[in-house]
């Protein structure tokens, strides 16, 4: 390359590093500032997981991303993961669906059941378990959510029955171990 060929490409170069700070500038800083604040508040959100609830299939202390319009316009399926609003904007659950709206779901020995059969999904049966649960039903406009460690002692586990309304949304790498699954 000639000495003159070099010129325009440092230019371009010293403008991208350092700069000028005009009008013009300021408002690319700012709409991108604006852009990226709304996609990470109310589209992917960031979240710490702090618990044992999920594994194996997530690991405790991990950073993951949730995507919010996942349940916009549709409902969770059947073994999907999903992100649970417990208080405010601040305390989330995620959580497995293993059950939907009329559907009724017991441990028993250790064994989850849906509608009085043995569910054989993957996802099932991760961790060994001696749950005993009673059967329910899980009512309108609302799924039935369990963690994946299900070695923990039942006391120990949060997980039942939501609203609809409380999900926030789904990890965005929750389908790729398992996938959606139907019965």
């Amino acid at each position: 390359m000639k000495k003159n060929d070099q010129h325009p490409i440092k230019a371009m170069l010293r403008r991208f590093l350092l700069p000028t700070l005009d009008r013009s500038y300021l408002l690319r800083v700012a709409v991108l500032t604006t852009l990226v604040f709304l996609f990470f508040r109310y589209i992917c959100r960031p979240a710490w997981i702090n618990g044992e609830s999920m594994l194996p299939t997530y690991q405790q202390r991990a950073l993951l991303f949730y995507w919010q319009p996942a349940y916009w316009f549709s409902t969770p399926k059947r073994g999907d993961v999903v992100v649970i609003r417990m208080a405010g904007n601040n305390v989330f659950l995620l959580k497995r669906v293993v059950a939907l709206a009329g559907e009724t779901v017991e441990f028993r020995d250790g064994t989850l059941l849906l509608d009085g059969e043995v569910l054989q999904d993957a996802w099932a049966s991760l961790t060994p378990c001696d749950w005993n649960l009673e059967p329910r039903t899980v009512a309108e406009n609302c799924v039935y959510v369990v963690g994946d460690n299900r070695s923990m002692p039942i006391e120990q586990h949060e997980f039942g029955q939501v609203e609809l309304r409380r999900i926030s949304g789904t990890p965005i790498s929750s389908k790729k171990r398992f996938g959606n699954t139907t019965r």
